[in-house]
């Protein structure tokens, strides 16, 4: 069993690759664009569907919580100033992509090898990101920067999130399984245990 210092000591260290910053920086740049890409809900601006979380989770992965925590941070900070459109910053975003990157990073660092227990992770880790990030932190950062009441922005969010929720994890697997794949044919992205 692997303890949470060794969890995040081992994370610490793909911070010294140069290949593993460079592979993360390429995931922070696709992860940006594709939150350029995003396909917005017509009933209200604050829904969207995005699957920019498909590479957080693969950094998260590949690399573990240190780097998916980083990797949030200069997502978001660099997608305000490319997509920003003028309008003001607010680091309440900043702190929800990091929690996200840090939860990827807990979750699926060390991944199980059975592709039902691989599924179950996925399906735990996309519920925890849904609940913690999407429902709980992002309404309340909605509520304070448009002046809605939280309660009024719960439902909907909430209702999203839901019906999501299993598709995304399900994407997410197929796409982590792919990206382990394609790890194990780089000798130096491989790891015995992915």
């Amino acid at each position: 069993m692997r303890t949470m210092k060794n969890l995040f000591r081992q994370s610490l260290n793909h911070c010294k690759s140069t290949r593993a910053l460079a592979l993360s920086a390429l995931f922070v740049g696709i992860i940006i664009t594709m939150d350029m890409l995003n396909i917005r809900l017509q009933f209200t601006p604050q829904l969207r569907i995005t699957f920019d979380y498909l590479f957080s989770a693969s950094i998260g992965m590949l690399f573990g919580p240190v780097l998916g925590l980083m990797s949030g941070f200069c997502a978001d900070l660099l997608g305000y100033l490319m997509n920003s459109g003028g309008g003001a910053y607010f680091p309440g975003f900043t702190i929800t992509a990091m929690v996200a990157g840090l939860i990827y990073g807990l979750l699926l660092y060390y991944p199980p090898k059975e592709s039902k227990r691989f599924f179950l992770r996925c399906l735990i880790t996309k519920g925890m990101i849904n609940l913690i990030c999407n429902v709980i932190l992002n309404t309340y950062w909605f509520s304070l920067t448009g002046g809605e009441a939280m309660s009024a922005l719960l439902p909907l969010r909430l209702a999203k999130n839901l019906v999501l929720w299993v598709p995304e994890a399900l994407l997410m697997f197929l796409v982590l399984n792919l990206v382990r794949r394609i790890s194990h044919q780089f000798p130096a992205l491989r790891r015995e245990d992915l």
